[in-house]
């Protein structure tokens, strides 16, 4: 009863196998830049897109620059300004994260000297799918907004 359905179900297997959970994350990062520091900590932005058939995660950023990397959200409550730790940044598919001034971005703890505009910064993301991407954030004076 179902063997005329064989040939196209084999056909259609390549296809099937590649939605969902099992598609391939295919992640983009683009304007990323980090903020010129005096201090022991810094920040780094960039923008993230998703451009696979599945959901992918940000689950960790390293650098040789500072001690400590963490992906942080900044809220304003009033005139306070709230900040937190992030364990993992979600990258839906089809879709693009801003990491930015002002919201969710990469906070560089414990750095071993100031960012400044001579020398840029080595990124490490690291992905729950697409893995590690190698990125060098150029650094930008302490006023700037990156663009």
């Amino acid at each position: 009863m179902f063997r005329p359905l064989l040939p196209v179900l084999l056909m259609l297997a390549p296809l099937l196998a590649s939605c969902g959970d099992n598609a391939p994350s295919e992640i983009a990062v683009s304007e990323v830049w980090a903020r010129a520091s005096v201090t022991k900590t810094g920040a780094a932005y960039a923008t993230i897109e998703n451009r696979g058939g599945a959901d992918d995660t940000l689950v960790e950023v390293l650098s040789p620059v500072a001690e400590r990397v963490e992906i942080h959200y900044m809220t304003m409550d009033g005139m306070v300004m709230k900040m937190r730790k992030l364990d993992a940044l979600p990258v839906k598919a089809g879709e693009s994260v801003a990491l930015a001034p002002g919201g969710k971005h990469i906070m560089l703890i414990g750095l071993h000297g100031p960012l400044d505009e001579e020398a840029p910064v080595p990124l490490t993301l690291v992905f729950e799918k697409a893995g590690k991407i190698e990125l060098t954030a150029p650094v930008r004076p302490a006023g700037g907004t990156g663009h």
